[in-house]
């Protein structure tokens, strides 16, 4: 349905006005400061403001599903109810597991995209985020030991076949992949690698980088951290300017203090707001599983029985406040980190992560604090505050 949407102040890449937006066919299609309304339902923004759509670069699960079901349901589950944390597009992401499970569950999203039933009004699949095998033992978290999987490049391309091109991240240990060959191989075929789960150091992602790095997965979690004789991944990530950093800011995996040191070290410019949510966001406390392993969730804490973090249960809108609160981030800082940056680096920008004309119509009307009222995925209307 034709929509105007009037009476907001709208974020564009380079300035902020008040205006109205007309949406056509899932696109953008005028932005102006009064449109012609004839013919078009007309919904006032109550002077509130319009934002482009969050992208959550890694999400496992939501509200009892998981991308790893490797099932239909479980994708339609997590697509429909991710725009009520202002979540319009995601790459749903994989664990370390057998093969055989890594492979049914690309597959089924490979055949969820190709057979269209991600449609408008849901929360849209860009691609696949591959988080492990090709991880560091010693690292693993909440990554089963068991199934991890030397870099190679030929399991990568029986996977990516699998997922029909759509993997965009892979998460790996690079100093683990001999020569920086997989690096290489994904760099030339427009993968985003992603250092995660990794004992490098910080000559290892100086290495890596020059090999194709340029993400580095859920920074200060599964990696090694800041030290005055080793500087780490975490250290990488300040001092390599070509490095974006994923951050889950729930106060949980990161102190609220360190989020405030890395948006002053990194900028709104090199940190990507995830989730990294698994199927228990959304839903009650009590016990779930990731991964095949149980897990434990109470008070906004998913762990396995020894401790170790499991996931989350953030959700996008929540992470977006956070950085506001514990950082001083503005609404601009939140949109570069929560939907710039993710276009960016998975390569979608020319029709996702900004207001802009024939763009997709994702769009949030949120308050100045980001209290969500309103979302739009691809121009329909997904989700409205109660």
């Amino acid at each position: 349905m034709n929509m105007i949407i009037q009476n907001v102040h709208l974020y564009l890449p380079d300035k902020t006005i008040k205006g109205s937006i007309l949406i056509e066919k899932g696109k953008i299609k005028a932005i102006g400061e009064a449109l012609p309304t004839d013919h078009t339902q007309v919904m006032d923004g109550k002077g509130l403001h319009l934002i482009p759509g969050f992208i959550d670069a890694h999400i496992h699960g939501a509200n009892g599903a998981d991308m790893m079901d490797g099932t239909m349901d479980a994708l339609d589950t997590m697509s429909r109810i991710l725009p009520a944390e202002g979540t319009t597009a995601y790459l749903p992401t994989t664990i370390t597991n057998p093969l055989s499970a890594i492979e049914q569950s690309l597959e089924t999203v490979s055949e969820y995209v190709e057979q269209g039933f991600n449609k408008p009004g849901q929360a849209e699949i860009v691609g696949v985020h591959l988080e492990g095998p090709f991880i560091e033992k010693t690292k693993a978290g909440a990554q089963p030991k068991e199934d991890i999987v030397q870099p190679n490049i030929e399991t990568f391309k029986q996977l990516q076949q699998k997922a029909s091109g759509l993997i965009k991240t892979v998460t790996l240990a690079p100093e683990l992949d001999a020569n920086g060959k997989l690096m290489t191989y994904l760099k030339e075929n427009g993968v985003t690698v992603s250092a995660g789960h990794t004992n490098a150091t910080y000559e290892d992602i100086q290495f890596a980088y020059d090999k194709g790095l340029t993400q580095l997965t859920h920074l200060c979690n599964a990696m090694t951290g800041l030290h005055h004789r080793e500087v780490g991944v975490v250290g990488a990530a300040m001092l390599i300017e070509g490095l974006r950093s994923e951050l889950i800011v729930d106060g949980i995996h990161v102190n609220k203090n360190m989020v405030r040191i890395l948006f002053q070290q990194l900028g709104p410019e090199r940190i990507m707001l995830i989730t990294d949510a698994m199927r228990a966001k959304c839903l009650d406390n009590g016990h779930y599983t990731l991964g095949g392993q149980s897990v434990r969730v109470k008070d906004q804490m998913a762990t396995l029985g020894d401790g170790t973090l499991a996931g989350s249960v953030l959700r996008m809108i929540d992470g977006a406040q956070h950085m506001m609160g514990f950082a001083g981030a503005t609404i601009r800082d939140v949109i570069k980190m929560a939907s710039e940056n993710p276009a960016n680096q998975i390569g979608i920008y020319d029709r996702k992560g900004s207001i802009e004309i024939n763009k997709d119509a994702d769009l949030l009307l949120v308050d100045e604090n980001l209290n969500l009222f309103s979302t739009w995925c691809r121009g329909e209307l997904s989700y409205v505050k109660e």
